[in-house]
C-alpha cells in the first residue's frame, strides 16, 4: 500500500507502542444493499492495512436496523468480499451479537445521568434542535429523574409503548455547535419488524452513532477508519466511550470514492433496480462489486485501481476511465486472443478449394509468450466484420473494397473481386474474393504491405453467440446534473446495452466457463456471462473496450 496519513498515523502509533503496538482494523457495512466500488475501496484500505502491519480486520455488519436489512445482502457482502482477494478468518461478527451490552451501556448512560427518555415527536424534536446558526432548546422532558428514566427505557425494551412514542437520547448539549451533539437520539422503539438474527426478541434498537463506537471498543478495534461524512460524528464517538469509559479506539477519517459517470449512493442504485432500470444489483452497468464481477472485471484489476488512487483527506471526483484503464492494463498481460466477428458478413474465397481446411497458427497473447499459440481453422467461406467493408469506401478507410486487397490476420492476402447484394434491399450480403497461396501467415515474399489487417472466422467451424455490449449507465460526467429539474435518472444512457445475437466466435472459444475472460481481437475484453451462459447457447459481456472510446467523444463535443 502506498504511504499515506492514515499509514502515518499508524507507523507513529507503532513506534511509541500505541495500543500495545497491535493495529485491528474492521470494514462494517450495513446489511442493507449490495456493496459498490466505493466499499472496495474501504475494505481494500481496511484489510489491506491489517495485513501491512502484521495485524488483523474484522467483518463486522452493523445490523441495527430491521426494516432495511436482509440475509440476502449479508450474503453479498460475504462473496464480495472473498471476491476482492480479502479474508476475515474467525473474525465475523454482528452488532446484534452485541444488543445486550449495547442495552446496558444505555442503561449505564442512564444511571450517570448522561441519558433521558424523551415524548417529543419527530417533528417536535426537529424543532427543539434548532439549525446551524440558532442554539437548540431543552427537551421539557429533559429533567426526568434517573428512576422514571430507568422505568421508561425498561417498558420500551418491554414492548409497552408504541413505536414513535418514546426514544432515549443523550443529554449532551443543546447549544453545541456541532448539531450532533444536540442531545441525539440513542435508541428508538422498533416493533414491527423481526430482526433477521434476532428475531422479535428486541423492541428497541441502538442508532448507528451509539453502537457502533461501543462496537468497535468491544472488539478491541485500535484504528475506526471510516469516510469523510463521519468527521462531525468523531465528537459523539468519542463523547459515548468517555461517558462509559470504555476502551477508546481511534477514528479516523479518508476521502470517500466519488466518481464521475457513476452513482454510488444506495438509495439510488436501490432506485434503478426496483423500478427496473436495470436487472438487478448484478447488472454489468452497475458500480456494485456484484455488477463488477458479472461483467467480468478481474478481483486484482479492482485492487490494483485502490492501489492507484490512493487515499486522500479531501473529498475529489476520480474519472471512472482510471478504473478501465487499470482493468485494460491487466487484461492486457493476461487474456487470451480470439478472434470474434460480432456483425458477421460472409466472405468466400473463390480460388479456394471448397473441401479444404488449414490450421492457423495464432498468437495466444502478444504480451506473454509462455501462453503460447492455437490453432485456428481456415476455409473457403469465411465471415468478417461488415464494417470492415465499403463499397465506396471514404478517405482513409484502407479495410476491404472492391479491388483492394488486405491482411487476414495469421492467414493469407485477400482481394475484393465481386459485391452480391440482396436483390430487393440492396444490402450487400456477401463478398466474392480470391486469395494469394504465397501469403499464408500474412506475409508475401515480394514486399507488397496492405494497409489493413482483418480479423475473420471460418464459417464452418464458427461458433453462435450472443454478445452484450456494455457501456456507462449515464450519460453526463455527473449524473446529478439534469435539465428541467428532473433528477437522476434523466440522464442514463439509453445505449448503454446493446445485445447483438448471432455473432460468429473462433472455435478455440468451446469449453469455456463462466468468467473466463478472453480478448476479442480488435474490439475489446470480454467474459462469459455467469447467469445466461450455455454451452449450446454461448453469452458473452464486454467488460471494457479495447480504448477509451469516451475521451474521444468528448473531444469531439468540445471541438
Amino acid at each position: 500500500m502506498k504511504p499515506n496519513f492514515i499509514t502515518e498515523i499508524i507507523g507513529k502509533d507503532l513506534e511509541t507502542k500505541k495500543n500495545e503496538g497491535r493495529v485491528h482494523t474492521r470494514f462494517p457495512p450495513e446489511p442493507n444493499g449490495y456493496l459498490h466500488i466505493g466499499h472496495a475501496k474501504a475494505i481494500a484500505l481496511n484489510f489491506g492495512i491489517a495485513a501491512q502491519y502484521g495485524g488483523l480486520c474484522n467483518l463486522r455488519f452493523d445490523d441495527t436496523n430491521p426494516t432495511k436489512e436482509e440475509q440476502e445482502y449479508i450474503e453479498a457482502i460475504k462473496e464480495d468480499v472473498r471476491w476482492l482477494g480479502f479474508s476475515w478468518d474467525d473474525r465475523l461478527y454482528y452488532t446484534s451479537d452485541y444488543f445486550q451490552k449495547l442495552y446496558e451501556c444505555a442503561v449505564e448512560l442512564i444511571k450517570r445521568g448522561k441519558a433521558y427518555a424523551c415524548d417529543l415527536n419527530i417533528d417536535q424534536t426537529r424543532e427543539y434542535r434548532g439549525t446551524l446558526t440558532r442554539p437548540g432548546k431543552e427537551s421539557p422532558y429533559r429533567t426526568r429523574s434517573v428512576e422514571e428514566n430507568l422505568d421508561l427505557f425498561e417498558r420500551m425494551k418491554n414492548g409497552e409503548l408504541d413505536e414513535g412514542s418514546r426514544v432515549l437520547r443523550a443529554k449532551i448539549d443543546m447549544a453545541s455547535g456541532n448539531m450532533n451533539m444536540r442531545d441525539p437520539i440513542i435508541y428508538r422503539i422498533l416493533k414491527s419488524t423481526p430482526h433477521h438474527r434476532t428475531g422479535n426478541k428486541w423492541c428497541i434498537y441502538p442508532m448507528y452513532d451509539f453502537s457502533h463506537c461501543i462496537s468497535d471498543s468491544i472488539e478491541r478495534i485500535t484504528h475506526s477508519i471510516c469516510t469523510l461524512e463521519f468527521e462531525n460524528n468523531r465528537p459523539l464517538y468519542d463523547w459515548v466511550l468517555n461517558a462509559l469509559g470504555s476502551y477508546h479506539p481511534q477514528q479516523i477519517e479518508f476521502a470517500r470514492l466519488n466518481m464521475n459517470y457513476t452513482v454510488l449512493s444506495k438509495r439510488k442504485l436501490l432506485e434503478l433496480v426496483e423500478k427496473g432500470l436495470v436487472t438487478g444489483w448484478d447488472d454489468p452497468r452497475m458500480p456494485t462489486i456484484a455488477g463488477l464481477r458479472r461483467r467480468g472485471c478481474p478481483s486484482e484489476a479492482v485492487r490494483n485501481f485502490c492501489e492507484e488512487i490512493g487515499v486522500a483527506k479531501f473529498n475529489s471526483v476520480i474519472d471512472v476511465a482510471i478504473l478501465e484503464n487499470a482493468i485494460r492494463t491487466y487484461l492486457n498481460k493476461v487474456a487470451p486472443r480470439v478472434m470474434a466477428v460480432l456483425r458477421p458478413l460472409k466472405v468466400i474465397i473463390e480460388n479456394y478449394p471448397e473441401d479444404k481446411t488449414e490450421d492457423m497458427e495464432a498468437i495466444n497473447n502478444p504480451e506473454d509468450a509462455a501462453m503460447g499459440t492455437r490453432n485456428v481453422p481456415f476455409s473457403r467461406e469465411l465471415y468478417i466484420e461488415r464494417d470492415d467493408f465499403r463499397e465506396d469506401p471514404p478517405k482513409k478507410f484502407f479495410r476491404l473494397s472492391p479491388g483492394r486487397e488486405v491482411r487476414l490476420r495469421y492467414a493469407y492476402f485477400i482481394k475484393c473481386e465481386k459485391v452480391i447484394k440482396d436483390e430487393r434491399t440492396g444490402e450487400v450480403i456477401e463478398l466474392r474474393c480470391t486469395y494469394d497461396p504465397a501469403t499464408r501467415g500474412g506475409d508475401a515474399s515480394d514486399g507488397r504491405k496492405p494497409k489493413a489487417t482483418l480479423h475473420w472466422v471460418s464459417a464452418r467451424h464458427a461458433v453462435e453467440a450472443e454478445i452484450r455490449l456494455y457501456d456507462r449507465l449515464f450519460t453526463k460526467p455527473n449524473p446529478e446534473d439534469s435539465d428541467g429539474g428532473e433528477d437522476f435518472k434523466a440522464n442514463i444512457n439509453p445505449h448503454s446495452l446493446e445485445v447483438i445475437k448471432s455473432c460468429k466466435l473462433e472455435p478455440t472459444i468451446k469449453g469455456t466457463k463462466p468468467q473466463d475472460r478472453c480478448q476479442f481481437e480488435r474490439l475489446g475484453y470480454f467474459c462469459v456471462d455467469t447467469k445466461d451462459h450455455s454451452s449450446d447457447k454461448p453469452v458473452f459481456n464486454r467488460i471494457v473496450t479495447l480504448r477509451d472510446t469516451w475521451a474521444k467523444i468528448e473531444k469531439a463535443i468540445k471541438g
